[in-house]
């Protein structure tokens, strides 16, 4: 716990890149931090605010395979995109709730080609997917606890088919969409059983 190199206040997610690196977002110092893969300090970049670079509260990242660093910026309700190296590329989004707007994004995941990142949208309860240069493609989800349904969703994942896992996390459940968003399956319930949960966050 603390603000120096390689420490942490309220750590959110990580990402490994094709070679190895990981960065990681810590959270309530408003910044990503980058390690070697054996945890070895290698750099940082952010602060906190509202200009280009700078965070509030950020909670996803996702690097792209050409090594981009995509970062939910949650608190400024907008993605940010920078190089490995942590120089600003591009940003976009505000807070609302038309395409490509957003009310505190959460989770972010790349899929495979990198030609296409996926946004959690937490408060719109949706799903918003993007191309590498934040231009919008398309969206599902809604509030409510029927499948497809989502409740404060948190964390994503792409599987080897293009599967989407989305952790529901105010659902208590773990629900799985096709690429274009096609409700498939879930699993979970409210409870401390084998297989339940309450409020879960990530996945992988």
């Amino acid at each position: 716990y603390g603000s120096g190199n390689g420490q942490f206040k309220y750590s959110r997610s990580v990402a490994v890149a094709m070679d190895g690196t990981v960065y990681a977002v810590d959270g309530y110092n408003h910044r990503v931090e980058v390690f070697a893969s054996d945890g070895s300090y290698l750099g940082q970049w952010g602060s906190n605010g509202t200009g280009e670079g700078q965070f509030s509260y950020p909670i996803g990242i996702a690097v792209s395979p050409t090594g981009d660093v995509y970062v939910a910026d949650t608190g400024n309700h907008r993605i940010q995109q920078f190089t490995g190296g942590g120089t600003f590329l591009r940003q976009w989004g505000s807070l609302g709730t038309g395409d490509g707007q957003f009310n505190y994004p959460r989770g972010l995941v790349m899929d495979a080609t990198g030609s296409e990142l996926y946004v959690v949208d937490g408060y719109n309860n949706r799903i918003q997917v993007f191309d590498p240069t934040g231009t919008y493609q398309r969206q599902w989800g809604s509030y409510g606890k029927a499948d497809g349904q989502l409740n404060y969703p948190f964390g994503i994942a792409l599987d080897a088919s293009g599967d989407v896992y989305v952790v529901d996390t105010g659902n208590h459940r773990v629900q799985v969409f096709s690429n274009i968003g096609a409700y498939q399956r879930q699993w979970g319930a409210y409870g401390t059983a084998d297989g339940q949960f309450k409020q879960p966050f990530g996945v992988a």
